[in-house]
């Protein structure tokens, strides 16, 4: 599959713009960073290729699903939104029991507007080789708390690969074209000491200041 820049809509071309620019000469040292009660330092992961294909007849998962995601910066659970995005639910769920998260980084992080991982190449190209359509109702709002899937400017509302994202803004302003995942219920304050690690001279990039790791994701019935 061809690789997909899976960032949100309103980011894009100010993305596309800085991974055009070469960076200095790559002598200076970057320079340390204190990270955020809570947070290990730890090391970019290495990039993944991954090339799974859709499995049949996704269903939603029956029951309240609860996953776990366990961090470098501390646990917090997202509980699936089965009735809004089934098929969504249903393609991530495979995703985390195929292991697609696991020692995968947040490679966009926006502080006071949203942390975004799950890219198994880490610099926001990656998938899983397949996609999912899920269009979201008209009424879908993007507020603190809310996990959806990130997708591309050209790609219809609703679809989805590997990358999802979860709003640390009151209200992130984005138009109903990201499929619902779920909503934050539990540890909502890991993923704000998460947003801190954003650059605020990176803009809507969202480059790190400092690698944050997905250790792994594990799901519950709820």
């Amino acid at each position: 599959m061809l690789a997909r820049t899976a960032f949100l809509a309103a980011a894009l071309l100010v993305a596309a713009t800085i991974a055009a620019c070469g960076g200095g000469d790559g002598d200076e040292e970057p320079a340390a960073v204190e990270l955020p009660e809570g947070c290990e330092q730890v090391d970019a992961p290495p990039p993944q290729s991954t090339e799974l294909k859709k499995p049949r007849g996704l269903q939603a998962p029956s029951g309240a699903p609860v996953t776990e995601v366990e961090t470098s910066c501390g646990s917090f659970e997202i509980t699936l939104d089965t009735a809004a995005a089934p098929k969504t639910t249903a393609s991530f769920v495979y995703l985390v029991e195929q292991g697609v998260y696991d020692n995968t980084a947040f490679h966009r992080i926006v502080p006071d507007f949203v942390v975004q991982g799950g890219d198994p190449r880490g610099d926001g190209t990656g998938g899983p080789g397949y996609f999912v359509d899920d269009p979201p109702r008209p009424d879908t709002e993007y507020t603190r708390g809310v996990v959806a899937m990130a997708k591309t400017a050209a790609e219809p509302p609703g679809r989805s690969g590997s990358q999802f994202f979860v709003v640390v803004a009151a209200d992130a302003g984005l138009p109903p074209d990201y499929a619902p995942l779920g909503e934050v219920t539990h540890g909502l304050g890991v993923v704000e000491r998460i947003s801190e690690l954003g650059d605020p001279a990176s803009g809507q990039a969202g480059t790190p200041l400092a690698p944050v790791v997905i250790e792994r994701i594990t799901v519950h019935n709820g």
